[in-house]
Parts: structure tokens; sequence; C-alpha cells
């Protein structure tokens, strides 16, 4: 088990190592990224460190604990999420607080993890805020959230932070060929190059998940493909189409996009000329994927996407 379990991050394992072998894990982390970012296997991994009741290095992976936190069974960890579509509710939050004061059951820590807690309204949060001040010392918490800045400040100031920040191309491949052995290694490093270092994307891609992954690597290929032939009537079309998507989905179309132009730049055979061609192409959508963590909206996204690929030198 361990913190090798999380790709990449060495700062953030080398950190939590740190603190469990020294003045002990913090009663409050936000654990920020991206969707397939890796903030559920941290999560996981944290939760069992707190748990844990075997020696260094913590989590053993060992113990009955352990195991029990690895099979999600373990009475001493609650996981807190919103119904299906809905947002965390005050209610929630007022709940998890009553068992809070409810001791551990085997435990010497009793953990919560708040899935998706950028939703929580300012009421919820006002309530979180309160039972991260006053809460009992045993108690811990985990707040998942895409960015620590969906929280109040004043949440924020109570709480570590440990943003997730995307793998390096060649450990997500060693990655991703360690999880997929039985596929070939182009495979896995073709997914590698095109999630962007976000290794939750590449794995939904190789396990053949999702209707829409697909779809958006398919798009990603065919906005390539109108940027290698020019046809801007097509790359278009293609833009219109997303002027409603929400920002999560325009940023996971960017990084697919970024991976098909860098796999392209790669392809033997290519002229000077047209690898300095994605290259500036690659380079003129970062901005871009950066601007999704913000509050553009993805009309304007969809719009500056189609600026962007026009302004491609032939």
């Amino acid at each position: 088990m361990e913190w090798k379990a999380l790709a990449g991050n060495p700062a953030i394992k080398e950190r939590l190592a740190a603190q469990s072998r020294g003045r002990g894990l913090s009663h409050a982390y936000i654990l920020s990224g991206p969707p397939g970012s890796g903030k559920r296997t941290l999560a996981s991994l944290l939760s069992a460190a707190m748990v844990c009741t075997g020696p260094e290095p913590r989590p053993c992976g060992t113990c009955p604990a352990c195991h029990k936190a690895e099979a999600g069974i373990h009475p001493d960890i609650i996981t807190v999420e919103g119904e299906k579509g809905k947002d965390l509710t005050v209610a929630q939050i007022r709940q998890m607080r009553a068992d809070a004061y409810i001791r551990p059951n085997e435990g010497a820590r009793k953990v919560y993890l708040i899935q998706n807690a950028g939703t929580m309204n300012a009421s919820a949060q006002n309530a979180m805020l309160k039972l991260l001040e006053e809460g009992p010392p045993y108690a811990a918490f985990l707040l998942l959230a895409e960015s620590e800045d969906e929280l109040l400040p004043t949440v924020r100031s109570r709480c570590e932070v440990l943003r997730l920040a995307p793998v390096d191309r060649r450990e997500g491949e060693a990655w991703l060929r360690a999880r997929f052995p039985q596929l070939p290694a182009e495979e896995t490093a073709a997914a590698a190059l095109r999630c962007g270092g976000i290794l939750g994307r590449a794995v939904a891609e190789l396990d053949g998940g999702g209707e829409e992954e697909r779809e958006l690597l398919d798009l990603a290929v065919r906005l390539a493909d109108t940027v290698e032939s020019g046809d801007e009537l097509g790359r278009m079309e293609l833009t219109a189409s997303m002027e409603k998507w929400e920002r999560e989905r325009m940023e996971r179309l960017l990084s697919a996009l970024i991976g098909e132009l860098a796999r392209r730049l790669e392809c033997p055979g290519r002229s000077e000329g047209q690898r300095r061609r994605w290259m500036a192409c690659i380079q003129g959508l970062r901005p871009l994927q950066a601007a999704c963590g913000f509050n553009a909206a993805p009309g304007h996204l969809a719009g500056w996407l189609c600026a962007q690929l026009s302004q491609t030198p032939q």
C-alpha cells in the first residue's frame, strides 16, 4: 500500500509520509484536482493511514485495519456525498457533525471523506467550518474538490491543501503498463500522452470506460484533422457544438486535443515546419486549458479554441 499507490505527486507523498512519522497527520485536508487526477486514491490512502494499526511507514497495507480500509468496510471511514446530481446540503453536514461526536468503533481516529465538497453552499460550508474548529480531536475530514477556491476562505484556512498535479508522462506510461499488462505498450503509451497527465482519464479510456470519453477522443482527432487539412468550416462547426458544454468537459477535450497534437508531433516523417506548426498549436492551447479552471464561459472557450486553431501557421 503505502503512498506509492498514488502516481506522481512526490512532494505530496513526501510531506504526508513525514507528517505520519513525525507530528501525525492533520485533522483536515482539502484534496484538489480535476476529475481523474487521483483525489479518491489519495483520500483512500490518507484514511487508511489514519486508522492503520501497523508499524511505519503507514498505511502499512498489511494490518487488519488497512485490509478493511482497502475493501471499503472499515467502520471508522465514512463517505459523505450528495444524492446523484445534487449538492451537499447543510442537513448532511449537521448529520455528519452529530455522528462525529460518537467515538470511533475500532481505531484511534474517525475519518470522513467528503466527496464534491465544492458543491456545499454557504450555509453548509459554515456548518463545516464550525465542525473543523470545534470537532472532537479524533475526527478527521478529507474534503475533495476540483479546486480549493470552491471553498470559503475560512474553510480553507482550517485545512491543509493537497493540490494534485498531472503525472509526468514517463511515470504515467509505467503506471498504466503496470495497471494494464495485457495491453500493447503502444496503446498504454498513446493513452498516457492523450490524458495530459490525468491518469484517471487514461484508465477510463483503456477500460473502454465511458462513451463520453471515447467521444471526446474522437472529437480531438477530428479537430486535429481540421488543423492539418486547413478545414476552417469544419473547425467552426465542431467548436460551435461546444457552446453549452460544462467547463470540466471542455478541459478534458483540451487535454485530449493537446495529447493528440503531441502524438502527431512525434510521428516519423514530419518536416521541421510541420513540427513547429504542431508545437505552436500546443503552446497556444495551454492558456485555454488553464482558463478552464476559472469562470470563463464555455461559449467563450469554444470561440477562443476555434480562433486559436485558426491562427496556427500553415
